[in-house]
């Protein structure tokens, strides 16, 4: 079932059940009921990434508070996204531009990696921030985990090897990805972007090393980052991933 885009949705912590009810917390309470001047009887939707979508109704309003009670399941929840998409943080506009795109082309762990070249320390709530709104904009119910920030060597020293890890080669011999996705087998799947400046030689003499790791271009042309995160997760999942 598609999400329903004409009524206001909101992630909540609390579990969603029929007749459940509770007081939203300050932010959304200001939101509803000053920002968008909602009624006592209006209808809003819930999710909390495990119950599924529920519709829910402002059963009171205070100055400090408005009460939510759930009234129907609009939508199950669905099995939560298995690639695991690893990335060197960016400065912040960037940054969260990267983790919407993720969240709504279907990553289900954000892993901050920290690289040789990374300059930016990560703001963790930030990144769950952006996860969140990514979510209610975009009708996503399997809210992705946001892991804490690893440095690399530590991330593939503890790497499940049975999980394939394409990272994306810029000194990649061959501008054309296909070949070397259509070679992987693994269904358990993650995706490692490197930082503004690359990957160092060193990086990436230790990534090709390694078994479990995939190598893959991005084209003839020099992208961003940011935009390189989101041309590797739109092949990726074009190729072998759950489009």
């Amino acid at each position: 079932m598609r999400a329903n885009y004409k009524m206001q949705r909101l992630f909540v912590p609390n579990d969603l059940a029929n007749g459940s009810a509770f007081d939203a917390d300050p932010q959304q309470s200001h939101y509803l009921g000053n920002v968008l001047r909602l009624s006592e009887g209006a209808e809003v939707l819930l999710f909390n990434g495990r119950d599924g979508e529920w519709t829910a109704k402002i059963a009171a309003r205070s100055k400090k508070a408005v009460r939510l009670e759930v009234l129907e399941l609009q939508r199950p929840q669905p099995a939560h996204p298995d690639l695991v998409y690893c990335f060197a943080p960016l400065k912040v506009g960037r940054l969260d531009y990267l983790v919407q795109k993720a969240v709504e082309m279907g990553a289900g762990t954000l892993q901050p990696v920290v690289t040789q070249h990374t300059q930016v320390k990560p703001g963790i709530d930030r990144l769950r921030a952006n996860v969140v709104e990514a979510a209610e904009q975009c009708g996503i119910l399997a809210v992705p985990e946001v892991r804490e920030a690893e440095k690399l060597d530590r991330l593939l020293g503890n790497w499940d090897k049975d999980r394939r890890l394409i990272f994306c080669d810029e000194d990649a011999s061959t501008n054309n990805p296909m070949a070397a996705l259509k070679g992987i087998e693994e269904r358990k799947l993650g995706l490692l972007v490197g930082p503004e400046g690359g990957f160092s030689e060193d990086e990436r003499r230790m990534l090709r090393a390694l078994p479990f790791v995939t190598a893959i271009p991005l084209g003839p042309r020099i992208l961003r980052a940011d935009t390189a995160a989101v041309a590797a997760l739109a092949v990726i999942q074009a190729t072998i991933g759950d489009w």
